[in-house]
């Protein structure tokens, strides 16, 4: 399977960037955030495509076994303990930002098994709604 396009914002992109910057250089899920971001394709947030996972987003997707999951990408700090919100940082986190309705990608999980995530829909997204600078 090839690995879709990654398409995330300006804003997104720099705030992220950021997190990077000011995380230690081993910090868990530091160095597959930053493959990501090293491969994505950046747009103004204006012109971020309706269907696509952007930081405050809530996407619908499905797991190789047909489970379904609805989660909100947050940054770490916006974790909470309502089990409805995951982090950049979380490797299912890294894996949903940037892709579109539809994207199927191949994904590691912490035990080292291989599993496939599918976009089904992107619920919520902030640049839809007009909010460019969350």
């Amino acid at each position: 399977m090839s690995t879709p396009e990654l398409t995330i914002s300006t804003t997104d992109f720099d705030r992220l960037e950021t997190l990077l910057d000011n995380l230690p250089a081993d910090a868990l899920g530091a160095d597959t955030l930053s493959k990501e971001l090293d491969r994505a394709n950046i747009v103004e947030p204006k012109d971020l495509p309706d269907n696509i996972v952007s930081m405050n987003s809530t996407v619908r997707f499905s797991w190789g076994d047909g489970k379904s999951s609805s989660l909100t990408l947050v940054y770490p700090k916006d974790m909470d303990k309502s089990g409805t919100t995951i982090s950049v940082l979380a490797p299912v986190g890294s894996a949903l930002l940037g892709l579109k309705t539809g994207d199927t990608i191949n994904w590691p999980l912490p035990n080292g098994d291989m599993s496939t995530i599918t976009i089904d829909e992107v619920l919520y997204q902030p640049e839809r709604e007009g909010i460019f600078h969350r």
